[in-house]
């Protein structure tokens, strides 16, 4: 406990709840570990709020004597987890994140196209409503397969089921007979990509499709023909539905070829470059030009480096120049 309230700190010590909870601290981790000794503790609500980044999010923020918990049994499962998870899954993992999803795309169309001289397409898919979705039955069934200890299995189940519609809070049967996962929840992240495995390990091993990739609930396909990857997405839709109860966006069903870009987790790959998200940059130069207006220096400077490092990973130098001159040398020196 006092291992994960070190990790849990960082970036969060002006956090007016962490600083009371740091106040007592010894006595409240101490009373935190009686209760999971006695089988007493019993997970707390969720304060809700949105943000953007970009398009809305709705973000559930349990209190920090469960977050520390979260953080507790983190640091256990995550080591034991990922050494089971497939290499081209990126999402919340250590040593992988987008830069490495989206270079290890480009990497497999440079392979599937031969140099850039035959064709490549992709199909680019996307879970409906992932984590709204995620069935709280099917997700301890998943982690039965590699939890033997039944306390442990108890405590993760009074997590699971502290969110969503749960049919045991009217009926007081089943416990995970709910739907849904709080994005803000640290052990979501590992739920997450155990809740999607199965897929990971169908499209690989049962699909045997070699071009596959996936960040988070969004996945990627290569072939060097439209009607491969058409059969994949009938194989993967099925499995979805009827294995992990989950669907397709029918919106976000994109077939293309590598000349017309490749988008994924926040870049486009094309032949011999690649390039920075166009609604990204849109989005980026607007907010430069509104802060600016308003005379909001300091913000700018602030966000100048992340931006810039944004653009670094690819060809962006033509887009950078703009981004200084919005700017103005002064401001980004």
């Amino acid at each position: 406990m006092f291992l994960a309230w070190t990790e849990f700190l960082k970036g969060k010590r002006s956090k007016s709840d962490v600083q009371a909870f740091e106040l007592h601290l010894e006595d409240n981790i101490f009373a935190l570990h009686e209760e999971l000794v006695d089988g007493t503790y019993r997970h707390g609500g969720y304060q809700q709020f949105r943000i953007s980044d970009p398009k809305p999010r709705l973000i559930s923020k349990a209190s920090v004597h469960d977050r520390l918990l979260h953080h507790a049994i983190y640091r256990i499962l995550h080591s034991a987890f990922d050494k089971t998870f497939i290499f081209d899954s990126y999402s919340c993992r250590k040593n992988k994140g987008t830069h490495k999803g989206f270079f290890r795309l480009a990497e497999m169309a440079r392979k599937v196209s031969k140099n850039y001289t035959s064709p490549c397409w992709a199909l680019e898919l996307d879970i409906r409503k992932f984590f709204d979705s995620v069935d709280h039955k099917v997700l301890m069934e998943l982690l039965q397969t590699r939890i033997a200890d039944e306390r442990l299995l108890g405590l993760l189940e009074n997590i699971i089921g502290s969110f969503g519609c749960l049919d045991s809070r009217l009926s007081g049967n089943d416990k995970t007979g709910g739907t849904g996962m709080p994005l803000g929840n640290l052990t979501s992240q590992l739920f997450a990509n155990v809740y999607l495995d199965p897929l990971d390990k169908f499209a690989k091993h049962r699909l045997r499709a070699k071009r596959y990739l996936r960040y988070a609930d969004d996945f990627t396909l290569l072939a060097d023909g439209p009607g491969e990857l058409m059969g994949y997405f009938v194989e993967i839709a099925h499995f979805l539905k009827s294995e992990l109860k989950l669907q397709l966006h029918p919106d976000k069903l994109i077939l293309r070829k590598l000349s017309w870009g490749i988008d994924f987790i926040g870049y486009n790959a094309l032949p011999h470059y690649n390039l920075p998200r166009r609604k990204t940059v849109k989005r980026i130069c607007g907010r430069i030009s509104r802060e600016m207006t308003v005379g909001n220096l300091g913000t700018v400077v602030k966000a100048m480096p992340s931006y810039l490092g944004y653009l670094a990973h690819v060809s962006g130098r033509k887009i950078t120049q703009r981004l200084r001159w919005l700017a103005g040398e002064s401001v980004v020196l």
